[in-house]
C-alpha cells in the first residue's frame, strides 16, 4: 500500500525530480503557459497552487516583516531558481526575479480566489520521439473560473411501450 507517498517519480531520482519541477515553474511563470507531458503537468500544479498562496499571505497582510517571511519561505523552496533573472523568448532580460513575479504580479492578480490558479488542457498531438501524451499548463487570467470540461447530460426518458396489434 502506497500510505502517504505523494507526488509520481517520473523516472527521476529526488534532486533532479526537484530541479524538474523548479524549472518548469520557472518556465511558467515567465510565460504564464508552458506545453509539456500530462504526468508533469499535474505534479507541477500542487507546487506552484502553494507558491502563490504563500506569496498571496505575504502581500495580503501589508506587514513588512510578515511578507519578507513569506519571501523567504518561497526562496528556500525554489533553492537557487529563486535568483534568476526572467528572459523573454527574445533573449532579453525582464528585470525581475522568479520571487518578484510571483509578489508583484501573480499573488495580486489572485487575491480573491481561494485556490485552483492553474489550468491543464490534454492535447490531442503526441510528442515527437517517444509519443508521450503532451497538455499545456497555464495561469487563468484575473476573473476567469475554470470550466468542466465535459457536461453530465441527464438521461434521455425511456421510450413509451408501443402497442402490439394482433
Amino acid at each position: 500500500m502506497r500510505h502517504q507517498k505523494k507526488g509520481r517519480k517520473l523516472g527521476r531520482n529526488a534532486p533532479h525530480r526537484r530541479s524538474m519541477n523548479r524549472n518548469l515553474l520557472m518556465a511558467l511563470v515567465t510565460h504564464e503557459r508552458i506545453t509539456t507531458t500530462i504526468p508533469k503537468a499535474k505534479e507541477l500544479r500542487p507546487y506552484v497552487e502553494r507558491l502563490i498562496t504563500l506569496a498571496k499571505r505575504g502581500v495580503a497582510t501589508g506587514d513588512k516583516i510578515k511578507e519578507l517571511h513569506a519571501r523567504r519561505l518561497v526562496m528556500a523552496r525554489l533553492g537557487p531558481v529563486a535568483k534568476v533573472e526572467l528572459i523573454d523568448n527574445k533573449g532579453n532580460a525582464l528585470g525581475e526575479t522568479v520571487v518578484g513575479k510571483l509578489f508583484s504580479v501573480l499573488a495580486p492578480r489572485y487575491m480573491d480566489r481561494k485556490g485552483g490558479y492553474t489550468r491543464i488542457m490534454k492535447l490531442t498531438k503526441r510528442r515527437l520521439g517517444d509519443a508521450g501524451e503532451t497538455a499545456i499548463i497555464e495561469f487563468l487570467k484575473e476573473g476567469e473560473t475554470r470550466i468542466q470540461a465535459s457536461v453530465k447530460k441527464t438521461a434521455a426518458p425511456a421510450p413509451a411501450p408501443q402497442p402490439v396489434a394482433e
